[in-house]
């Protein structure tokens, strides 16, 4: 009982990282372009994040039930996972880099798992068909093809909405575009931030739904009083107290910020107006919100970053700063790999220690 209990804290201080790393997915732009002031800012993403995580459970399913085989999944893999997305993302952070939460913890969950099943390559759901939904399911096509491509659609998509803009307001004075675009960035940024909350929040919601369905079929719930009966999950299911709770924690994590990373999305990249942060905020959250309406757990970081690059590209190819590019796309290279290999040798670490059957 103490071992859920761990997994579920440490699952919602991977939310609240996810919450404060993240934060810069949806406010850079806005907070760039002087449109908010930052505390404004951070109240507006807190505000659309807890929105957003209520809504769907698609994502969900896919991370807890869509990409490994659950009857190799233990508490301790979880845990393994959830400590190898951790430490990832601090160090992303710490040194500013715009990483994925959600690439971190998925190659956290493949790897411990892997090592749960002592090597079997064949517990990781690579592609199949859902009998039940006649969707196509696993890593390759929800994670590995969408990691490639999201970016590329967001610089391209962001790329031509500016272009498009460009050309309807070429006609229009400088200060009239700034006017009108200081108003629709609180949109676009409203926007991003409820995209956000849909498809980030639910990857913890995943993780936890399948820590209790894990637990239940472990014989750890039995003998719970009646009022603990919430726990227990004998199918795979997202309860709404979950999801609240996770919505909640993630909106906290939010509100502590994320400023070096803003100050990577924001300034360092290229310099934006608000007709940019309009663009490149409209691109990622529509990317973002049909990935979620698939269950396709997408970067949020890498969507948006692409859609900047798009955008500014518009300006002039050299007005993008591709040094700072290239330590960000580094960064989302090794996400997958990295986490796995941590996810995987904690979990062979605890079967050295014997605490992991």
């Amino acid at each position: 009982m103490i071992l859920i209990l761990c997994v579920i804290l440490i699952a919602l201080v991977f939310e609240y990282i996810n919450g404060f790393h993240d934060t810069a997915n949806s406010i850079a732009t806005v907070v760039s372009t002087k449109v908010l002031m930052p505390r404004e800012a951070v109240l507006l993403a807190v505000v659309t994040n807890l929105l957003g995580a209520m809504w769907g459970t698609a994502v969900a399913a896919t991370i807890g039930n869509g990409l490994v085989e659950s009857q190799f999944v233990t508490l301790q893999t979880i845990l393994c996972a959830l400590i190898g997305a951790i430490i990832w993302g601090l160090l992303t952070w710490w040194f500013g880099l715009p990483s994925s939460s959600s690439h971190a913890l998925i190659g956290g969950l493949c790897g411990a798992t892997l090592a749960s099943a002592h090597d079997n390559w064949s517990v990781i759901r690579w592609s199949s068909i859902n009998p039940a939904t006649h969707q196509v399911e696993g890593l390759w096509p929800k994670v590995i093809v969408p990691m490639i491509v999201s970016p590329v659609v967001g610089i391209i998509a962001g790329f031509i909405l500016m272009g498009l803009l460009m050309v309807v307001l070429k006609r229009q004075t400088p200060r009239h575009v700034n006017t009108v675009f200081n108003k629709l960035q609180l949109v676009s940024a409203s926007f991003m931030g409820l995209s956000h909350g849909t498809n980030d929040a639910q990857k913890t919601m995943g993780i936890i739904a399948l820590a209790l369905f894990t637990a239940t079929h472990a014989g750890i719930f039995q003998g719970l009083p009646s009022w603990m009966n919430f726990l227990v999950s004998t199918k795979f299911e997202v309860y709404a107290w979950i999801k609240v709770l996770c919505a909640l924690t993630m909106a906290v994590g939010t509100a502590a910020g994320g400023w070096r990373i803003i100050k990577t999305l924001g300034h360092k990249m290229v310099k934006l107006q608000p007709i940019h942060g309009f663009a490149a905020e409209t691109t990622a959250a529509t990317v973002i919100q049909i990935a979620s309406h698939w269950g396709i757990p997408l970067s949020t970081t890498h969507i948006i970053s692409a859609s900047i690059m798009g955008v500014g590209a518009t300006k002039r190819f050299s007005a993008v700063k591709w040094g700072i590019v290239e330590r960000m796309v580094w960064a989302w290279v090794l996400t997958l790999p990295v986490t796995a290999f941590m996810g995987y040798w904690c979990q062979k670490l605890l079967h050295f220690l014997n605490i992991a059957p």
